[in-house]
């Protein structure tokens, strides 16, 4: 008999379709974070907020992610970046406040994860507060697999596609044909290290067509989810990043034939004319298995403040 198949809400396979970034300067938008349907929060504290704004929008931040507000989601912390003078006050205060995870920009090298690493212990981060580790220059890309097993802390990668087009003086163009090195690099890296992986922002709000053409490249190309930058890009993204009732009526066929196959003592399982293996087996308990988490997570999206 085929295994069991995750359990909804494990870690390997809760929902990160969508993650939205929430401006940490602004306390209306984080409170109507509460009703917004995103897998995932990030509450920003970096590009975001202006620097005579930080210390405010830390506090309100921290309050934020420690009230326990925003039901089964994740939600997270942007801190800024290693080297600036808010970094170890809002790497300090995030550890306290103790989210599901820190956003940290700019990883670059081991170093850096180590120290985020040193950081979180001597300020008392909970177990549960994971490292979610940007990566958006071209030595991140080139080191991306060290990077991701440096710590056992480091749960996510994000891709920060806006400051690579930066590093790489490369234009942003659909199909995105000048980063996929680079996006390519960390999905090998993320898949042989184990972690999830977030594909970065799409920045034009107004362009409908094209945000739903990049989810589905980065959904084709293997990721997880997508950062986001306004709630109007939360339904195509969910949507695009879902299983569909296609998909899951066929991950049950794809199990139910195997299990009979099986029982039968038939050494090979066919579905619609097409020789099913065990990695189409793995395949379809995936599948089943994301479709309960997010089922699960909708159910449990608490209602507008």
């Amino acid at each position: 008999m085929v295994e069991p198949t995750p359990a909804a809400g494990t870690d390997a396979l809760r929902p990160r379709r969508s993650v939205l970034y929430m401006p940490g300067a602004n306390e209306r938008a984080l409170d109507k974070a509460k009703g917004l349907a995103a897998d995932a929060l990030i509450f920003d504290l970096e590009d975001a907020v202006a620097p005579d704004a930080k210390a405010a929008a830390r506090e309100r931040v921290c309050t934020a992610a420690a009230s326990k507000g925003y039901g089964r989601r994740e939600v997270t912390i942007r801190v800024n970046g290693l080297g600036t003078e808010w970094h170890a006050d809002d790497l300090r205060a995030a550890a306290q406040a103790g989210p599901d995870g820190i956003v940290v920009p700019k990883i670059g090298s081991t170093d850096d994860v180590h120290a985020i690493e040193r950081a979180l212990e001597a300020a008392g981060a909970p177990d549960h507060t994971r490292i979610w580790a940007m990566v958006e220059t071209p030595i991140a890309m080139l080191d991306a697999h060290r990077i991701a097993t440096s710590s056992e802390r480091l749960a996510v990668l994000v891709m920060g596609t806006n400051d690579l087009a930066k590093e790489l003086h490369a234009e942003q163009v659909p199909g995105r044909q000048p980063l996929l090195t680079g996006l390519s690099l960390c999905l090998l890296a993320a898949r042989a290290a184990g972690k999830v992986i977030l594909d970065g922002v799409y920045n034009d709000i107004k362009d409908a067509d094209g945000f739903e053409a990049e989810c589905r490249q980065g959904r084709a190309m293997g990721f997880d989810g997508k950062t986001l930058i306004h709630p109007s890009q939360l339904e195509p993204c969910n949507r695009v990043f879902a299983p569909s009732a296609e998909e899951v009526a066929s991950a049950r066929e794809v199990i139910a034939a195997f299990e009979e196959a099986q029982a039968a003592g038939k050494g090979v399982v066919t579905v619609n004319g097409r020789m099913i293996e065990n990695l189409h087996v793995d395949n379809a308990r995936r599948t089943l298995a994301q479709a309960e988490s997010i089922a699960a997570l909708a159910a449990d999206l608490p209602a507008p403040p």
